[in-house]
């Protein structure tokens, strides 16, 4: 038996049996941690049906979310080397998608690992999987259009590399049941108990992509969206990282039906602020049949991380504007050039990280790094070894609370100080 995260709430079997959207099935079994046999029921979904019937109010969140995602989508046309916003906020979204699942890892070392010369630790492995699991996801969407069973499975196998989870079952539909929320690793308080391994589980994970990837009927994407979410959440199709993959797959759907043009949004920090009730809502589902609250919920969630991802890219944009405006007011350019450019995927840097970034040699890039710190676009240097160098308002773009991100027009932090 797999557990799988770490509340206590015990599975209200009663509340699941009426469920018009599934039906319970005995579980037996020997628990594994525990050597001893156990009996109880799991949960397992139906295929998905056509779009819902949803209140006139859920319409106008998910039409509100579709406004948010769209300005996004624009903000992020404007970028002339999108792959280098995609560095900061992917990691940032690594960050919060582990910490949704009980992993932490300071958001300042998931930024600065490429730059860290220290060990890395078992959590920031884990935080680093991710995003190497995401861009494989991103670049695999990209080209193929399509998710396939083969690709979840390369993205499981990559995320769980290195540690405690990568069993046997690691880059694979698990093949032992798991019981989610239990502080034990026993059943029998587990939060939630989905459907068990085997035939019908294999079957449900393909029906789940069939059903995302060839609609049988014209259906909102954004709607979808939500809908692909619970079923993946409730099938949980393999033995750890589910919720991460979940969260993923919101992306890769959106980019599949033609609302990002670009994985630039975040959708981790709005959910981790709200676990229980990100909780909750999937559990509803199962319970009750009624899906209008979770889209309702689910759109307000996108509708408010794209509103605050656009803000990040905003500003973004702005600070390496006046970052290039400042190099030419003071005749840089060359290896200069390149570094500011580098610094807006990169906030915190060392000489030979942008070496090796830029492919110059190391005496320009520390010529550079020299004048850029000279001019204040650079800080430092700072860190264990003294060696790396920090573009703060890059930095402070990034990781602002939601809320928080400094407007695009507003001064640099260098600039500030010289008007104050």
């Amino acid at each position: 038996m797999q557990a799988v995260g770490h509340k206590l709430a015990f599975m209200d079997v009663d509340r699941f049996r009426a469920s018009p959207l599934g039906h319970l099935v005995p579980l037996s079994g020997v628990d594994g941690r525990f050597k001893r046999p156990f009996e109880h029921v799991a949960y397992v979904a139906d295929r998905l049906a056509d779009e819902p019937p949803l209140s006139a109010q859920t319409w106008r969140v998910v039409t509100a979310a579709h406004r948010a995602l769209a300005r996004l989508d624009q903000a992020s046309r404007q970028v002339p080397a999108p792959h280098l916003l995609r560095r900061p906020a992917l990691r940032r979204e690594a960050q919060s998608t582990s910490a949704l699942e009980g992993t932490f890892a300071p958001l300042e070392d998931v930024l600065a690992a490429d730059a860290d010369e220290r060990a890395t630790s078992k959590e920031l492995l884990e935080v680093l999987n991710y995003v190497r699991a995401a861009n494989l996801a991103f670049d695999a969407v990209t080209d193929q259009g399509r998710v396939t069973v083969s690709l979840l499975e390369e993205v499981h196998r990559v995320l769980v590399a290195g540690t405690p989870s990568e069993t046997r079952d690691a880059g694979r539909i698990r093949s032992t049941p798991v019981a989610i929320g239990s502080p034990t690793g026993s059943v029998h308080d587990a939060r939630f108990v989905p459907m068990p391994p085997g035939t019908e589980l294999d079957v449900a994970v393909r029906d789940w992509l069939s059903w995302l990837n060839d609609a049988p009927s014209p259906r909102d994407p954004l709607v979808a969206a939500a809908m692909a979410h619970y079923q993946f959440e409730t099938l949980h199709p393999f033995n750890d990282g589910n919720g991460r993959i979940g969260r993923l797959m919101i992306v890769l759907q959106f980019m599949r039906d033609g609302l990002l043009g670009q994985p630039l949004l975040t959708v981790s920090p709005w959910f981790e602020a709200r676990r229980p009730e990100y909780q909750e809502h999937l559990a509803a589902v199962s319970a009750t049949g009624d899906w209008d609250p979770w889209v309702q919920f689910f759109a307000a969630g996108i509708e408010s991380s794209s509103d605050d991802t656009a803000r990040r890219v905003d500003r973004l944009l702005a600070v390496q504007a006046r970052y290039v405006q400042l190099v030419q007011d003071n005749g840089g350019r060359g290896v200069v050039r390149d570094l500011v450019d580098a610094l807006i995927g990169d906030p915190i840097v060392t000489i030979s990280m942008l070496a090796r970034m830029t492919g110059r040699t190391v005496p320009a890039v520390s010529a550079a790094v020299t004048k850029l710190n000279e001019w204040g676009i650079l800080g430092g240097p700072i860190g264990t070894y003294n060696r790396q160098f920090i573009a703060t308002d890059v930095w402070r773009a990034v990781t602002a609370p939601v809320g928080r991100v400094p407007d695009a027009d507003e001064p640099l932090d260098f600039e500030a100080g010289a008007t104050s």
